[in-house]
């Protein structure tokens, strides 16, 4: 399975602007700039949508290794805020913290964690990353 999307970028690193658009149409000239990366302009940025990505791919493993261990989940929400800094060596992602918020009725709380850590280091998008991976989770 391979997924593919694509940027344009046109002018220079701060007053040029891009877009970004993926094979489904789901982005489809979606806008990015440096504003939008860097300050508070219109647009989506690298990190806003690794940051989609994370909680996506962390928040459907979750619910298969819930599956695993008897539990269907009424609900789970999760917030993904990557964290970029700039380092004396330039700018890095230096972490990627998840927030998760799970509604399962009559969930075990041994099972829960179990479960929520195994989504952690198993969803394929944490799998990629190479920085500080956090979580903490809500369950209701």
């Amino acid at each position: 399975m391979k997924r593919t999307a694509k940027a344009h970028w046109q002018g220079d690193l701060k007053g040029g602007t891009g877009n970004l658009t993926t094979a489904t149409h789901t982005l489809n000239t979606t806008p990015y700039s440096f504003s939008a990366r860097f300050e508070e302009g219109q647009g989506t940025n690298p990190e806003e949508l690794l940051a989609a990505a994370h909680a996506g791919c962390f928040t459907m493993a979750l619910s298969g290794q819930l599956g695993a261990r008897g539990m269907t989940a009424t609900s789970l929400d999760t917030e993904c805020t990557i964290t970029l800094e700039k380092l004396d060596t330039g700018f890095e992602i230096t972490e990627s913290h998840l927030a998760l918020h799970a509604v399962i009725p009559g969930a075990d709380a041994d099972k829960f964690a179990e479960a929520v850590k195994a989504a952690e280091t198993g969803c394929p998008v944490s799998k990629l990353y190479k920085t500080k991976i956090t979580v903490t989770s809500e369950l209701a």
